[in-house]
């Protein structure tokens, strides 16, 4: 049995009560997780305490292209407008060079140290990570939880729903 209890600092789940809990199933997919407690509210049975928990966490890295130097310097000066592009707002509002001057040379400094530093990031690899990807953190399977006083009659739910 588990119980449900306030995470500490980030991703709090609302205040509530601990509640005794048992696992139901464990699916393959947050989809068939859902169908199970959908089943269980079209069922008319008490959702209110139920978790769906991931399990097994893996690191999915996608590989998105590859890296060249016009890439990473696109990439960098990009990133450098935006950071160029506030601080210019910024001394726009409270320098006192003038709004438009003080866009233009914040969106001109942050492309050109954008760039630089993207260079020189670039370069410091060597060739040993020449593609850009994006990371994702899934789990494996997905675990249903049920308040104890609910776990038998949810079981005969789902299994009258399996036939």
């Amino acid at each position: 049995m588990r119980r449900m209890t306030r995470l500490a600092g980030r991703g709090e789940l609302p205040a509530r009560p601990p509640v005794e809990q048992v696992p139901l199933g464990s699916y393959p997919t947050y989809a068939e997780a859902q169908q199970v407690v959908d089943c269980l509210a079209e069922h008319h049975l008490e959702v209110g305490t139920t978790q769906i928990i991931g399990s097994d966490l893996r690191l999915v890295e996608q590989i998105t292209g590859r890296l060249t130097w016009p890439r990473a310097l696109l990439s960098g000066a990009a990133s450098g407008a935006w950071f160029g592009v506030f601080v210019g707002l910024l001394l726009g509002v409270l320098g006192t060079i003038g709004f438009v001057r003080a866009m233009t040379l914040g969106l001109a400094w942050g492309v050109l140290f954008g760039m630089a530093f993207a260079a020189a990031g670039y370069a410091l690899t060597g060739g040993r990570r020449d593609f850009t990807s994006r990371s994702a953190t899934v789990p494996s399977r997905f675990e249903v939880l049920v308040a104890v006083g609910y776990g038998e009659r949810a079981r005969t739910v789902l299994e009258g729903a399996a036939r």
